[in-house]
């Protein structure tokens, strides 16, 4: 019986080929997963709003969202799993409203591959729980 050994350069070469199947899950967002999110504007009576998104590395701009229509854009989460993209929304000369159209820390679970936001009649921001299909009252973070 021959005794195989595997060279630490063969375990470095097999660690490197095999490590990204594992980040590619489809139950949970591994990290580096690829997350959508989209911000819709559902104000009504033709109202349009004014957002900004961004995160610490990238600014989305600023952008009018006319009634009905929402923005959407695309992202990789980092390797250490602290991605976080956040936005500024206002409407009719309102105050600037926050929220955080993305956090790992609270979306890992909620929301791992599309994160849905709406601006209601109302005023009202609510996020879709992709898990339990609802749509959920969250918060604005005012100043």
């Amino acid at each position: 019986m021959r005794n195989y050994m595997i060279s630490p350069r063969s375990l470095i070469i097999l660690y490197v080929v095999l490590m990204p199947a594992s980040w590619s899950s489809t139950s949970s967002n591994s990290v580096l997963g690829k997350v959508h999110v989209k911000v819709m504007n559902m104000l009504g009576d033709g109202r349009s709003m004014e957002i900004h998104c961004q995160s610490k590395d990238d600014d989305l701009g600023h952008f009018t969202v006319p009634d009905g229509l929402d923005i959407e854009w695309e992202f990789y989460i980092n390797f250490w799993g602290t991605t976080l993209f956040y936005c500024d929304v206002q409407w009719n000369g309102s105050v600037w409203h926050h929220f955080d159209a993305y956090s790992y820390q609270r979306d890992d679970g909620r929301c791992d591959t599309k994160c849905s936001w709406m601006i209601s009649e109302d005023g009202r921001l609510f996020g879709f729980d992709q898990y339990h299909g609802t749509w959920d009252v969250m918060h604005f973070h005012d100043a």
